[in-house]
């Protein structure tokens, strides 16, 4: 089979041919129509991920047909899937097992015409979502969700900030939280992203490499915040603390900018705010966020789709950051 496999840190991955993946017990051969990337791939092509083997194939988010399963049943051969990217995630709702792992790494990943996963991380494809579409969902959609949804509890008539939109999970934390019937606004450093996200819904939003981004982010809600979402931390993480309202909560998913400043205690303990750490999501969380897209009809947005043979520029691209929306491989044709 063919598939983009990251050779040596640092180089871009390289199309080729791969040995052909055997489902064993409990799982699905899938006949992968559609990758997407996430900065999690992108980190590890730099090496700044931690357990890295090489070489890999790389990929967290899937959608196929199921060719073949193994002791399992029948009745998903030739199902149109999504694949759930959270492996062995545990009984416990709360958090993942200590043998949590990703799907892309230290497991061959979706880069590839064809990938064996467990059964049980399988899901049907909502109808109303191509390829390209569905392929967007999982890893960024299930975090999204679960920080959003599960951690933070969001409610319509909430007032929301989502910062730095464009990237995947916070498009899609935007995208929920429109759906579900909150206020949303939202943070970038680029003035048409906010922008583009007013267009899908959002009341508006503040460039956070203004001078003046608290002032004009607290006036976007005078009394506070009821949820805001991060997943940048570093200096900015203090102001968004202070723009919690009362009862305020803040779900984080990432620290790309590092170490937080100080936090004055005077700042959380009065409003009663919370503070929630997150990360990928349960079992339940993903089928929950699945029925939540059939029933609303949301469509992911997708940013540029490009030909698996193309994957390395498909990496370039996400690279510079000036995607909004996802960034997906299509593996229709291959040959």
């Amino acid at each position: 089979m063919k598939a983009l496999v990251l050779q040596e840190k640092g180089q871009l991955p390289v199309f080729g041919e791969q040995p052909h993946p055997v489902a064993t017990s409990g799982e699905a051969l899938v006949r992968v129509a559609a990758a997407a990337l996430n900065h999690r791939d992108i980190w590890i092509m730099h090496g700044q991920y931690p357990g890295i083997t090489l070489p890999i194939i790389l990929g967290s988010d899937g959608t196929g047909r199921v060719e073949s399963v193994c002791d399992g049943e029948e009745s998903w051969v030739g199902q149109d899937v999504i694949i759930n990217p959270s492996i062995g995630w545990g009984d416990n709702p709360e958090y993942q097992a200590n043998d949590f792992t990703i799907l892309g790494l230290p497991r061959s990943g979706t880069f590839a015409e064809y990938i064996s996963v467990p059964i049980e991380n399988l899901v049907p494809k909502p109808d109303h979502l191509t390829a390209p579409q569905a392929a967007a969902l999982p890893l960024a959609g299930l975090t999204a969700w679960r920080a959003l949804v599960t951690r933070a509890q969001a409610q319509a008539g909430d007032k929301v900030l989502i910062s730095g939109v464009g990237g995947g999970v916070a498009l899609f934390a935007a995208q929920f939280a429109i759906a579900l019937g909150c206020e949303v606004y939202v943070t970038s450093g680029s003035d048409s992203k906010i922008e583009q996200a007013t267009d899908l819904g959002a009341a508006g939003g503040v460039n956070y490499r203004s001078e003046d981004f608290l002032k004009e982010a607290s006036a976007l809600s005078p009394k506070g915040f009821d949820i805001v979402i991060d997943s940048a931390g570093g200096e900015g993480f203090g102001d968004l603390v202070r723009l919690l309202g009362p009862g305020g909560r803040l779900a984080f998913y990432g620290g790309t900018c590092g170490r937080w400043p100080t936090l004055l205690p005077q700042h959380m303990f009065y409003k009663q705010v919370s503070i929630l750490a997150t990360t990928m999501g349960s079992p339940k969380d993903f089928s929950d966020m699945v029925a939540f897209i059939n029933t609303t009809k949301l469509v992911p947005v997708v940013d540029r789709v490009f030909t698996a043979k193309d994957g390395d520029q498909a990496f370039s691209h996400l690279d510079s950051g000036k995607q909004f929306g996802k960034v997906v491989l299509s593996f229709e044709e291959t040959t």
